[in-house]
């Protein structure tokens, strides 16, 4: 495959189903399919890229534990532009993940923002140009 020009943000998500968190990002955010390892999957645009990459030592494609375990106390929650917040909620619950109700959402600059996480559990943020 060829190499594209390298895109200006580059998120690294480690899992254990890199398969099934990939869709799940490039579901949501509609992302395209860049590149398809063994090891990693990476989807994106001309403008960021998303690597889900397998966890180290783990080779099997094993489903997060039960239940899904929200990862909240992690320090980092990324957070991408979306179209429609109705639309990527519906397409994150299609492909095992959640976000909380529209009602939720919070307006900050000049954003309304809406907290979710990916089917093994990591906190993602979608958000939409307030109207």
């Amino acid at each position: 495959m060829s190499i594209s020009h390298p895109v200006h943000a580059l998120t690294v998500i480690y899992a254990r189903n890199i398969e099934r968190v990939a869709e799940f990002y490039r579901n949501t955010l509609s992302l395209a399919l860049v590149e398809q390892d063994d090891a990693f999957v990476v989807v994106g645009n001309p403008h960021y890229e998303i690597a889900v990459v397998r966890m180290a030592g783990d080779r099997t494609q094993t489903p997060a534990p039960a239940p899904l375990h929200v990862r909240t106390e992690t320090p980092i929650k990324c957070a991408f532009l979306v179209e429609n917040l109705e639309q990527a909620r519906s397409a994150a619950e299609s492909c095992g993940g959640a976000f909380k109700p529209l009602a939720s959402a919070w307006r900050w600059r000049e954003q309304l923002h809406l907290d979710g996480h990916d089917p093994e559990g990591n906190v993602v943020q979608v958000r939409v140009i307030a109207t």
